[in-house]
């Protein structure tokens, strides 16, 4: 009686396992993968956001004096994009990237390692960040950990991205997209004007590849506050 009982309660828990295992497959093949979802939400409120204000910013009186040297706009952001770069550690937020064709709004973190894009969308450290008149580089998954950018092989061109950065809000217009190799790092190479690259794996559940999507900086709005602070 004893081993028919604990054969009837293993069979259920097989049976529970198996049910589990085809809810997560069929939500992950719809939506994204749930555990992950919800690890993603859990990081993202853990997000550092200090950054996404320009009076986090630290300045020194020689960077008071080197700010009051230079007087136009393009200067004063480029200064602010530098200073960022300087100071953001790995993990926190940079700004907010909003890609209103798709539906989605997501800060944007620096780095683009396992810890950092667990949190959303990741900077290339080795890339520029906006204003700088570089290519601004950002990863983002696909189906775990929120997804990000599950959708990204829909924007098309004319399509607008937008980046809200503390000193400036910067909107590109989506130019071509490209599926390259994994190691294709070309693609975050500067090329005499400001663009932003968006990159994900390829296929959807499949690292095999990357897409690529390339915008090309269309107009930018400066933070007023932040250029007359210093």
């Amino acid at each position: 009686m004893t081993l028919r009982r604990l054969i009837r309660d293993l069979s259920s828990v097989l049976i529970i396992a198996g049910m589990l295992m085809v809810l997560d497959a069929g939500l992950t093949l719809l939506w994204q993968e749930p555990v992950t979802a919800v690890i993603g939400l859990i990081q993202r409120d853990g997000i550092d956001k200090r950054y996404l204000s320009y009076r986090s910013m630290a300045v020194t009186a020689a960077d008071r004096a080197a700010f009051q040297s230079v007087t136009s706009v393009q200067q004063r952001i480029a200064f602010f994009a530098r200073r960022e770069a300087a100071e953001v550690p790995t993990g926190a937020a940079i700004g907010r990237l909003v890609i209103a064709t798709l539906g989605v709004s997501y800060d944007v973190v620096q780095g683009t390692d396992t810890a950092s894009l667990e949190r959303g969308p990741g900077h290339y450290p080795s890339t520029a960040f906006p204003g700088l008149g570089e290519t601004v580089a950002i990863a983002g998954h696909r189906t775990t950990y929120l997804a990000p950018f599950r959708y990204i092989n829909e924007l098309g061109a004319g399509d607008r991205v937008e980046l809200q950065m503390p000193y400036a809000t910067f909107t590109y217009v989506v130019q071509y997209d490209r599926i390259v190799r994994p190691n294709a790092w070309w693609v975050t190479d500067n090329v005499g004007y400001e663009r932003l690259v968006l990159s994900a794996c390829n296929p959807l559940y499949s690292a095999s590849q990357r897409i690529v999507v390339f915008a090309r900086l269309a107009s930018m709005q400066p933070n007023w506050s932040a250029l007359t602070s210093v």
